[in-house]
């Protein structure tokens, strides 16, 4: 074989092993891929029909809501839907009306609207929730009660 030709095969060796490597990631990554729905449902957690969505230039809301062992957040309301998952620890959601919710880490919630209730952490750590409101602009998401 000639210096030439050592070196084509060689390249051709490297670019083998090289999209063969590309393509075993490639097929690892999407053999990872996994879809899980949390929930779907047109109520809240109470049971009761979610509002109609309200009328004006919709805004997406996202917070992340960190609340300490033993903590109990203040009574309050949302005049939006929204829904999050407990991303860590423990959360009790409590109604005026004596319904209860206990979350664990990696339980979804789809929350009561225009109805006060409050969380409290009952829990040896503190519990992290995402939530995702649906409003509009100018629209508050939380209502302190009055």
């Amino acid at each position: 074989m000639t210096r030439e030709t050592v070196q084509y095969f060689a390249i051709l060796s490297v670019l083998v092993l090289i999209q063969f490597s590309c393509a075993t990631k490639d097929e690892a990554y999407h053999a990872s891929i996994s879809v899980k729905e949390l929930v779907r449902t047109s109520k809240s957690w109470d049971g009761k029909l979610l509002v109609p969505y309200p009328q004006g230039q919709p805004e997406i809301t996202i917070l992340r809501i960190s609340i300490p062992a033993g903590a109990r957040l203040e009574t309050h309301s949302h005049p939006v839907i929204n829904a999050g998952v407990l991303m860590s620890g423990q959360l009790t959601v409590k109604t005026m009306d004596g319904k209860v919710l206990r979350l664990n880490a990696g339980d979804p919630i789809v929350e009561v609207v225009n109805t006060l209730h409050y969380g409290i952490n009952e829990g040896t750590v503190p519990a992290e929730i995402v939530v995702f409101y649906a409003g509009i602009v100018g629209q508050a998401v939380t209502v302190s009660k009055q």
